[in-house]
């Protein structure tokens, strides 16, 4: 063990606590550092590690039909802590895995406190340790000294808010009503465009002022920027103005009327490399989930959508990650300082946890045998993921996503539609399997 150098974590959080686990078993020294309780955030109430701080639900445990569930279900075959957690502490709640959140965290602080490999220490950091490897796992609302150091490192390339338009796969997009264009045939058909007439405009735009919105949270406030408003404050300010501005139709011509120009146009844009996934251009929102789902589905092309991820605007703090990290989470510029967590651009508990894994492993990888060998597939959930946050996204802006089937390469095979989720977990699970196998790092001992 004198051999190895220390890993130094920062943040105990779902990703922190799920990293430290994977090297603490392999026998690895940790220095997993929080802050919590001495100074503690405006979303959490405890000092314990991975801290639920919003529902008490890990979503679907299906691994067949959702993408979440594929997720969990590699997450064991990975040993994760926190489905070990899960398990201990899982409560009925249908389909779903939800847990006793407070006897979930309280476990895993057990676990990571009294661990032979770990040093668990209550401090907060203004900055990383000068020297060895460190994971910066400190989540969303990392404390204001670390988030002006990042500033400084990283400029531009840190958010300190999400404004999350949603996404739609493409293969639930109804194209007798929509069609391919840009404005003025500028850049060939990069755009997905949903027609409504004056009618529809009015109806939509009405929908927008009177929908349920989710209220901010405290220290949530003030977060507007005119280059960036949720669709309903720009609706408010008249009820022309989103003709104007992201509804804009001009330049556009509906070959299903003839090359009529529409009254009013939603615009879809290509969001991944893959081309499955297609957001709604300028439609961040705070209308809340089951709102936006109602009212985005009276827009034609888009009454069967499936919503790969929904409308938000909160406060976040993030990194861009496709630009900043290299395929194993390390800052290009830095290579001594990996991510994980949701400052990588995951969303969700889940994501969260299984980014810290990944993490884990790698540094687990680096220290043992100062290399770094193939990242997972991404045929897996765990590959498609990672591929996203570090590759994946496409555009001028990079925004945080939860795991969804649109992020997996498509089978190699025609697959009826109805069949096809299964089959993509299935493969995902095969192919995680064989990348387990071929890792020569898990040949060494475990604790």
């Amino acid at each position: 063990m004198s051999t190895l150098p220390t890993i130094h974590i920062i943040g105990a959080g779902l990703a922190g606590s799920e990293a430290a686990w994977q090297l603490a078993r392999r026998q690895i020294p940790v220095r997993l550092y929080e802050m919590r309780p001495e100074r503690t955030t405006p979303a959490h109430h405890t000092g314990d590690c991975a801290e639920l701080v919003c529902s008490n639900s890990l979503r679907s445990d299906d691994a067949s039909r959702n993408a979440v569930g594929l997720l969990h279900q590699e997450m064991r075959l990975l040993d994760s802590l926190i489905m070990q957690a899960a398990a201990h502490h899982r409560l009925p709640a249908g389909g779903a895995l939800a847990v006793d959140r407070a006897g979930f965290s309280a476990w895993i602080t057990e676990i990571l406190t009294h661990h032979p490999f770990i040093t668990f220490v209550r401090a907060e950091w203004a900055h990383p340790p000068e020297e060895g490897l460190t994971l910066l796992a400190t989540g969303p609302l990392t404390s204001a000294p670390l988030a002006d150091w990042l500033a400084d490192l990283l400029g531009p390339h840190l958010s300190f808010f999400d404004a999350l338009a949603p996404i739609v796969s493409l293969e639930s997009i109804d194209f007798a009503k929509c069609w391919k264009q840009s404005r003025y045939d500028k850049g060939g058909d990069d755009y997905i465009n949903c027609p409504l007439d004056q009618e529809q405009y009015e109806t939509f735009v009405e929908g927008l002022l009177t929908g349920a919105q989710t209220p901010f949270k405290p220290f949530e406030k003030e977060i507007y920027f005119e280059g960036c408003l949720p669709i309903e404050v720009m609706a408010a300010r008249g009820r022309e103005t989103l003709r104007y501005g992201p509804m804009k139709p001009v330049g556009l011509n509906n070959p299903h009327q003839g090359g009529k120009t529409p009254h009013a146009v939603v615009q879809l844009r290509q969001d991944n490399r893959l081309g499955t996934l297609w957001n709604m251009v300028g439609f961040q929102t705070k209308l809340t989930w089951p709102a936006q789902q109602a009212l985005f589905r009276t827009i034609p092309g888009l009454e069967q959508a499936e919503f790969m991820r929904l409308g938000a605007i909160h406060r976040n703090l993030f990194i861009d990650s496709p630009r900043l990290l290299d395929t194993h989470l390390r800052l290009k510029s830095h290579p001594a300082l990996f991510f994980a967590g949701q400052m990588t651009g995951v969303e969700g508990y889940v994501e969260s946890a299984a980014s810290g894994l990944l993490a884990g492993l790698f540094l687990a990888e680096l220290a043992r045998t100062g290399q770094l060998s193939a990242v997972p597939p991404p045929t897996t959930a765990h590959g498609a993921l990672l591929a996203h946050v570090t590759s994946g996204a496409l555009g001028p802006t990079f925004q945080p996503m939860n795991i969804n089937f649109g992020l997996f390469p498509d089978l190699a095979q025609r697959t009826r539609k109805t069949d096809r989720k299964a089959a993509l977990s299935q493969r995902a699970i095969n192919d995680l399997q064989q990348w387990i196998a071929s890792r020569p790092l898990d040949n060494f001992p475990f604790v």
